[in-house]
């Protein structure tokens, strides 16, 4: 059987009947009708012929065959760790966690929660600051993260000074993301002290690239005397051994905990992170977990403080990240429970002994290293790089060459006695395993290292982290957090706007192989032949299926994907000439990222009014264009529009900002209802960002990992997203005008997950992805006809159909019977569906989108359910019972609840429970009852709550 037939949900007697109810006689009937022949593709894009999955797999399979599994020594923050095998299967390979969406219905996501704010309670154990967030894209992005907190946090300042001792990735995306906010960049040694005033602050390596440690308490003072702040990037497992940085004085902790048990993937996805002080945590950017409370007085978590995000304040948000690296961050936080403390220290202690009897060996040879006080890396200098590390390449090991004369060898968890042994050799120190052993001191933990910045302070000291050890323990927590939540697998995520659709079984089991997940992301070209040759594949069929001239997959997420593509306008205009080109257009139905991304890029925001019909006021927008002039940059749009609409006036819109001077930004992230039929590189956009983790099926993860690709038309070439890892880029000085700038750590982004997207392709094909397309669209017209007569669509565009989502105005109800759209949210937990898109982009609304993956018999259930929950609240307008009593406003309602012996509603708990027949059958009973939001904002707890906090009063 062909994949796509796997893939789409409705057969082809579900399709007639699904085409029966909307009113066309076929698919192309009803496409031809939906989408404006004026950007219809003129010829289908050119995919190979689909493969079925074996075949899929085994030409995966000859790509991994490709890349050479070197024992990677290498560092340069990306280090060998092992996946624990429980954590491997029962975490980052269940569908139970990578197909869950983001938690912002906490009722649905309590086990995801959790494990997230395991997360940051280890972060601020490990930093010694009291808040951070639940995981940001990459190590190097989450440094330009601090440099932009800080810059909005000091007022004074317009400079920042970084450290030269930080990674050559770190400071190349640093750098040119501090230029794009205006401020002025600053690389020094900040080991010889600092100079000069008017900084908002200084970005410090702990450790450094070639592995010195330093106490920096003295230049935190320094810097704190001078009115900034210190920010400090740090090795998690270092942290073990080494102090906090918030007890030396760090104001904002910021790394990557790809170590603790997440492969090294190519370069990504891994799960950066920040911590900060109290002052600061109503600025830090990315999502945090709080503890609040249900509507029962227990402990519950949710989402906190999120009116600092990008999809409240947009321009103003303190970030535009939408998707983070939740999988991945859960799988960090996974790996710290089961180690626990003392394990944890053990892994550290040995990575740092082991490293320890490899300077000494090569010192015993004769040979200089750099420092006498680092962690786990040793640079040795004075010797022939290429010689060495072409050495060590043949006997299958991969280090670092710093220059002509120094090389960096970096251990980590899997290395033995005998790799010491093995890489000593190639800097002529002549021992075998047994004397290598002998070596390591005995008091690994502590040798080599100045009391000064030796650990003092406790780890990790709640129950969580010091009670799950053993194999089973673990594969049962594991199980007893994923039964909390509602992902995929267990039903339909009708999101609108988030398309959660089927991600691909035999797609997702490659990524976990270790020629693909054990790679370097600096490998030798010579030894990754097969990635480079997948990813080239991957960018072609991406370019053929939007249109554009090229395309780069380097953004980690969609935010990052806007952000380069605003850059290359930006820098664009810049080189033609056009300093005055500041202002983006953006409609006011937009996602909140791009107002977000328009600021990170430094564009000013100037919103375009939207219509009654829901489309671009084109009054309005010939009005802005007047206004601004020749300042006009561009416009931000997404088609479909927001409102789920195929709007017929998109080339006029792009017409008339190329007439004035701009460029079309369309955002992809509604692909899904393009794909094989309209391509935006055709019909006007000048660049795009797209969904990877939407359209191209890798999961959301319960909140990432996501990939962003932006594609380009030819003219915007030269500005793609450069590598922060070439010899090429200067760090101390501003990119050159006519080229990228880098946008994340490794050239090729989040690449581990790549092959996700590779597969969904190679097995639809052209024709395959564009019926996937087509079924979006006739499900989303489907629900909208079932349901409109109980809550009516908002916007529809021809012949009074949708795009791919539909939007259902809940206002009108509101007025007559106090229910809310977020009651009907709630409510539909007990159905056991996750809610739709809430109160956006209109509040009062619902946005749906059920995607081509769902079959007929799920729509209906869903269908059933929001007619059940329409007659509850008709009951509600009859005057029947109150609003307060009602059984939707008290929703939703957990098993502990409806087997009480005490009820106190005058519905019945069957009412409650069981509001149609087929739940008895199959029930989810969600682990709290409705949250106290506000409750959790004005008593901010981020950070594990003790157990006693669970326990009720009987």
């Amino acid at each position: 059987m062909e994949f796509i037939s796997r893939h789409l949900g409705p057969d082809a007697a579900e399709q007639a009947t699904m085409l029966e109810t909307v009113g066309y006689s076929s698919l192309d009937a009803l496409v031809d009708a939906a989408i404006p022949q004026s950007i219809r593709a003129e010829e289908a894009p050119v995919l190979p012929p689909a493969l079925s999955e074996a075949d899929a797999q085994a030409r995966l399979r000859e790509y991994a065959s490709k890349n050479v599994v070197l024992k990677s020594f290498y560092g340069q923050g990306f280090y060998d760790t092992l996946t624990p095998a429980v954590i491997r299967r029962g975490l980052l390979e269940d569908a139970g966690w990578y197909t869950a969406y983001t938690p912002y219905q906490p009722e649905i996501s309590q086990g995801r929660l959790e494990a997230l704010l395991n997360f940051q309670t280890m972060i601020e154990d490990l930093t010694g600051l009291p808040i951070a967030n639940a995981s940001l894209l990459d190590e190097a992005s989450a440094v330009a993260e601090a440099v932009g907190l800080m810059s909005r946090t000091v007022k004074k300042g317009r400079r920042v000074v970084l450290d030269s001792r930080l990674h050559p990735q770190i400071l190349a995306v640093a750098s040119e993301r501090a230029r794009a906010i205006d401020l002025e960049v600053e690389i020094t040694n900040l080991t010889e002290g600092l100079v000069g005033e008017d900084i908002v602050g200084v970005v410090l390596a702990y450790t450094s690239t070639e592995g010195d440690v330093f106490d920096f308490r003295q230049l935190a003072e320094e810097v704190h005397g001078r009115g900034a702040q210190v920010s400090v990037v740090a090795d998690p497992l270092s942290l073990l051994l080494l102090e906090a940085p918030g007890q030396l004085g760090a104001d904002i902790v910021v790394g990557s905990s790809q170590r603790f048990g997440v492969p090294m993937f190519f370069g990504g996805p891994h799960a950066a992170f920040m911590a900060v002080t109290e002052k600061l945590k109503r600025q830090i950017p990315g999502r945090i977990v709080g503890v609040s409370k249900d509507a029962e007085g227990r402990p519950a978590y949710r989402l906190a403080l999120q009116t600092r995000e990008q999809h409240i304040r947009r321009e103003r948000a303190t970030s535009n990240i939408c998707t983070a690296q939740a999988l991945l961050a859960n799988v960090a936080s996974m790996y710290a429970v089961y180690h626990g403390p003392e394990g944890l220290k053990q892994i550290a202690s040995h990575v740092h002994g082991l490293a320890v009897a490899f300077a000494e060996a090569v010192k015993g040879a004769g040979v200089s290293v750099v420092a006498e006080q680092f962690f786990d890396t040793v640079t040795v200098t004075g010797v022939d790089a290429q010689a060495i590390v072409a050495t060590l390449q043949e006997a299958g090991y991969l280090v670092r060459a710093i220059g002509a004369d120094k090389v960096s060898v970096a251990f980590g968890e899997s290395a033995t006695a005998a790799d010491v042994a093995a890489l000593a050799g190639a800097f002529g120190a002549e021992l075998n395993a047994d004397a290598a052993g002998a070596l390591v001191p005995a008091d690994a933990a502590t040798a080599g290292l100045d009391e000064s910045v030796q650990r003092t302070s406790e780890v990790l000291t709640h129950q969580i982290f010091n009670t799950i050890h053993s194999e089973t323990q673990m594969l049962r927590y594991l199980r007893k957090l994923a039964d909390r939540d509602l992902a995929l697998d267990r039903t339909m995520i009708p999101l609108g706007s988030c398309t959660m659709k089927l991600n691909p079984t035999a797609a997702m089991e490659p990524i976990s192989w270790p020629e693909f997940a054990g790679i370097h992301p600096y490998a030798p070209e010579d030894t990754t032949a097969g990635w480079r040759e997948l990813i080239a594949e991957l960018e072609e069929w991406l370019a053929q299926l939007t249109g554009y001239a090229k395309v780069s997959i380097q953004p980690n997420a969609g935010s990052q994907g806007e952000l380069a593509g605003l850059l290359a306008i930006r820098r664009y205009h810049v080189a033609n000439g056009d300093n005055e080109r500041d202002v983006v257009l953006i409609p006011a139905s937009a996602h909140g990222t791009n107002a977000a991304s328009a600021t990170l890029a430094n564009l000013r925001v100037a919103v375009v009014a939207t219509a009654d019909d829901g489309s671009i006021d084109m009054a309005d927008l010939d009005a802005k264009l007047e206004q601004h002039g020749a300042h006009v940059a561009g416009i931000m749009i997404t088609y479909p529009s927001t409102h789920g609409v195929f709007d017929p006036e998109v080339r006029e819109v792009c017409d008339k900002v190329h007439a004035a001077g701009g460029q079309v930004y369309i955002d992809g992230a509604n692909m899904n209802a393009l794909t094989g039929l309209a391509q935006p590189g055709k019909f006007g956009g000048d660049v795009s960002h797209l969904n990877l983790h939407k359209t191209f099926t890798i999961p959301h993860g319960g909140g990432g990992p996501g990939v962003g690709p932006v594609g380009v038309a030819e003219h915007l070439i030269p500005f793609l997203p450069t590598d922060a890892a070439s010899a090429d880029v200067d760090p101390a000085t501003p990119a050159a005008v006519g080229t990228g700038v880098p946008i994340t750590a490794t050239k090729y982004g989040s690449a581990g997950v790549l092959p996700i997207s590779w597969a969904y392709l190679a097995m639809v094909g052209t024709e395959g992805v564009t019926d996937a397309t087509k079924h979006a669209i006739l499900g989303a017209n489907y629900i909208a006809r079932s349901l409109n007569d109980s809550f009516p669509v908002l916007y529809t565009g021809n012949e009074d159909l949708v795009a791919h989502e539909c939007i259902l105005d809940l206002r009108e109800l509101t007025d007559a019977s106090g229910v809310t759209a977020a009651d009907v949210c709630k409510r539909l937990v007990d159905y056991g569906f996750h809610a739709p898109t809430l109160a956006f982009p209109v509040a009062g609304t619902l946005m749906v989108e059920p995607t081509e993956s769902e079959d007929l018999g799920e729509l209906d259930r869903f269908i059933e359910a929001m007619r059940s929950i329409r007659a509850e609240i008709q009951e509600i307008i009859d005057g029947k019972v109150e609003y307060e009593a009602s059984v939707i406003h008290n929703a939703p309602y957990t098993a502990e609840s409806v087997t009480s012996d005490e009820w106190e509603y005058s519905f019945g708990r069957e009412q409650a429970a069981y509001p149609v027949a087929s739940l008895r059958g199959n029930k989810y009973f969600p682990p709290v009852r409705r949250l106290d939001e506000a409750f959790g904002d004005r008593n901010l707890v981020c950070s594990c709550p003790p157990p006693e906090a669970f326990e009720m009063d009987a």
